[in-house]
């Protein structure tokens, strides 16, 4: 079940995907053992991410473990409705496109959260906090989740430090791994643009 701007757009989607994967190496290493072992067997994983070619394959590098999942975007001016095409059409719950006004883009998370995740994997916070004020039926049966940004980690600390986040969040910037295959490599490109001078005429 998905709800997407257009479905014509899924084998341009598909090729953005297919791209994206012959680049990264890491998760297609991971999504073979993944494919192997089926770690997340009947597992639900609900995300609200920046929908986009790169994401959809960590969905299917989920799906691949034998998981369910379900996205949304966490910004509807990020959503590539192309790549929601083609994740739709390979199998990913999707429920998004670009340009969402607001009440469409929490009917999306609502979407998603009614598949009834047993994980969350969040993009500033906004599913989990929606979780908590409009479907705290579903509480109960959420084991945890991760949150990508500062910005959310302080909203969730916030819920903490009040009593009022429900189950444990990982906050993902403070993995080592993201330090090693993340921002290791964003400052040396920084480092570089900085040195950078353009060639004079």
């Amino acid at each position: 079940m998905s709800n997407v701007k257009d479905m014509s757009l899924a084998d341009e989607g598909i090729r953005k995907i297919k791209w994206v994967q012959k680049h990264m190496p890491v998760l297609e290493h991971i999504k073979k053992q993944f494919e192997e072992e089926k770690p997340f067997e009947g597992i639900t994983i609900g995300s609200c991410l920046h929908l986009e070619p790169k994401t959809v394959n960590l969905g299917l590098t989920l799906q691949a473990g034998g998981a369910e999942v379900a996205m949304t975007g966490c910004n509807p001016l990020s959503t590539h409705d192309d790549a929601a095409a083609g994740a739709a059409a390979l199998g990913l719950h999707i429920y998004g496109w670009r340009e969402q006004t607001d009440e469409e883009y929490y009917e999306a998370i609502d979407n998603v959260l009614s598949h009834k995740p047993d994980v969350i994997i969040d993009d500033g916070a906004d599913m989990i906090m929606y979780l908590h004020e409009k479907r705290p039926e579903l509480l109960a049966n959420i084991k945890g989740a991760c949150e990508e940004t500062t910005t959310g980690v302080h909203r969730l600390e916030a819920m903490h430090a009040d009593g009022a986040l429900k189950f444990p969040v990982i906050a993902v910037n403070d993995a080592y791994t993201k330090y090693l295959f993340d921002n290791r490599y964003v400052l040396a490109n920084l480092h570089w643009m900085l040195l950078w001078e353009p060639p004079t005429c």
